[in-house]
């Protein structure tokens, strides 16, 4: 039910998105600070940094709201020093339908997302194992942040990537595995006002 809802909420988004005022684009790059989180909170699980980067098309409803779909790819995972410094390393192709709402530059956004999983692998700094037929390859998750845009273009923003079904395909979905990620970013818009 959760994935036919936020299918719809996609959906719901793209299809506002066509009847915009004002329509930019444009290019952002950041860091992700990822962890996996698991029902019983493993504690051997650490944060990892990862790199995000990809486009967006900005649909302007209003001076207030717009419609912002984008696509990114994003290094996820996690790391443990119990299991050999093991690094879990997750890459998605992350597809986020987010609100916008402008305030003079300082901007609030948050909608649902969809990951597709390009690869997944274990490494110990010195072996790599892809695990990728371990996880599902489908990550539905939400997206809420904050952050500032120049009217010129330029913006910078803080953004929490959370996700909501279990990504593992080794336990059951009353013990989910769940990707967890704050993210910062930079970007510019082109076209517009």
């Amino acid at each position: 039910m959760k994935k036919v809802i936020l299918s719809l909420g996609l959906l719901a988004g793209v299809a506002t998105a066509a009847n915009a005022q004002e329509v930019r684009f444009g290019l952002k790059g950041g860091v992700n600070y990822s962890t996996i989180t698991t029902d019983d909170n493993d504690e051997d699980i650490e944060s990892k940094i990862g790199l995000l980067g990809g486009a967006f098309a900005n649909f302007g409803l209003s001076d207030l709201i717009s419609i912002q779909p984008e696509v990114l790819y994003s290094q996820k995972g996690a790391q443990s020093e119990s299991m050999n410094d093991a690094k879990f390393k997750l890459n998605y192709i992350d597809v986020p339908v987010l609100v916008k709402v402008n305030a003079g530059g300082l901007f609030f956004e948050g909608g649902p997302q969809v990951g597709f999983l390009a690869g997944a692998k274990i490494t110990d700094g010195t072996t790599s194992v892809d695990v990728k037929d371990n996880f599902k390859s489908v990550d539905f998750g939400y997206a809420v942040g904050l952050g500032y845009q120049a009217e010129s273009g330029p913006m910078i923003g803080l953004r929490y990537n959370g996700g909501i079904t279990n990504i593992s395909k080794e336990t059951s979905d009353n013990d989910k595995t769940r990707n967890s990620a704050f993210q910062l970013y930079v970007g510019f818009a082109f076209g517009g006002r």
